[in-house]
């Protein structure tokens, strides 16, 4: 089935059916003349940057995570602000301008070693953006101070935030959430962290990571709820969905995955990017995961809807811990951009051109 003639903007049913049944390649067309509505310039996007981790303890323990530790394992650890600062230092020599900071929701930690950490990191790297903890450690630190979100967040951003990233949404359907991540944030905890962002005139991302025990109105209901989140408040500035990877999860092995799963194909993905663009017309930017997906179908993203083809991540944690571990280059990056048909243009992580 091919989608029907020209539509202002698609309600979830028509979401639904493009994801279950409109044409392959009609559909990528649509999503690519969306986001050259929205990108009319010949160009594409990239950024330089590195995702640091500064601990790995969680008492969260989703079971799609490869990557948390429990309290005295081993493999446990905590870097310390001089740790995080040399991790930086290390990805602004490589041209990085922002940098990804995001942990567990390790109980040891309060909200003083996350201002101590900012404040660190703004007074040695003034110009460095700071994209930094994601709604579920919001949510966590405000209950163990015994906070409002929005207090938590005004004293983060004294500190010296500038951003939010948008992990942790999984998918925003509470059933998919009581299997994955039980111990989590709800999926109106997430949006509600977003939402006190956005008032206090933060920039935030939004995400999905889909290929598990969701199902297709699932999928579709989380991306309503950015929608509307997006109409009431207009604070995302990118969107990015990867598929799940279940390399070293319990998801893998709890017998939880529904019967004969299978891995996310490059077409499924790419079908879930397009998807994307066109039901998101109001959240400027798509990102497309080469990280997960490898950087064939991350540069075919970007004729699937995506207009940014995602970072160099000079370093890589979570998705590296199940296995899945794809790096890649400015140069290389550049090349793919080219290839697809549009100059490439490096940006920061508010998507202004450098």
């Amino acid at each position: 089935m091919s989608p029907p003639g020209d539509i202002p903007r698609l309600a979830p049913e028509e979401a639904l059916a493009a994801l279950r049944e409109w044409d392959f390649l009609d559909l990528a067309r649509r999503a690519d003349a969306a986001a050259r509505r929205l990108h009319p310039e010949p160009y594409r996007t990239y950024a330089i940057d590195r995702n640091i981790n500064f601990t790995n303890v969680c008492r969260s323990r989703c079971r799609f995570c490869a990557f948390w530790r429990a309290p005295g394992d081993p493999q446990a650890y905590v870097l310390d602000k001089a740790a995080v600062a040399g991790k930086v230092r290390e990805a602004v020599a490589l041209g990085a301008t922002h940098i990804l900071a995001q942990g567990g929701l390790n109980e040891a930690l309060g909200l003083a070693y996350y201002e101590d950490l900012l404040r660190h990191l703004k007074a040695e790297f003034p110009a460095v953006l700071l994209h930094c903890f994601s709604p579920p450690e919001i949510c966590y630190l405000a209950e163990r101070e015994g906070l409002p979100v929005e207090a938590v967040l005004v004293r983060l951003r004294a500190a010296g935030l500038d951003s939010l990233p948008g992990g942790g949404a999984e998918i925003l359907a509470d059933r998919v959430r009581r299997l994955v991540s039980p111990r989590k944030c709800t999926a109106g905890e997430w949006i509600a962290v977003m939402r006190a962002a956005h008032r206090l005139g933060m920039r935030t991302t939004a995400t999905m990571v889909f290929g598990h025990v969701e199902t297709p109105e699932e999928r579709i209901e989380h991306l309503a709820a950015i929608r509307n989140l997006q109409d009431e408040t207009g604070g995302f500035l990118s969107f990015i969905a990867w598929p799940f990877q279940a390399g070293n999860t319990e998801l893998a092995r709890s017998g939880l995955l529904p019967p004969g799963w299978r891995p996310t194909s490059g077409a499924e993905y790419l079908r879930m990017v397009a998807v994307a663009r066109l039901f998101l017309d109001n959240v400027p930017n798509v990102q497309a995961s080469y990280v997960t997906m490898g950087t064939g179908i991350g540069q075919a993203a970007l004729r699937f809807g995506a207009n940014d083809i995602g970072s160099t991540l000079i370093e890589e944690n979570v998705v590296a811990a199940a296995g899945c571990v794809h790096r890649s280059s400015p140069g290389e990056l550049q090349r793919l951009i080219r290839e697809a048909g549009f100059e490439p243009r490096r940006r920061d992580s508010r998507y202004q051109i450098l």
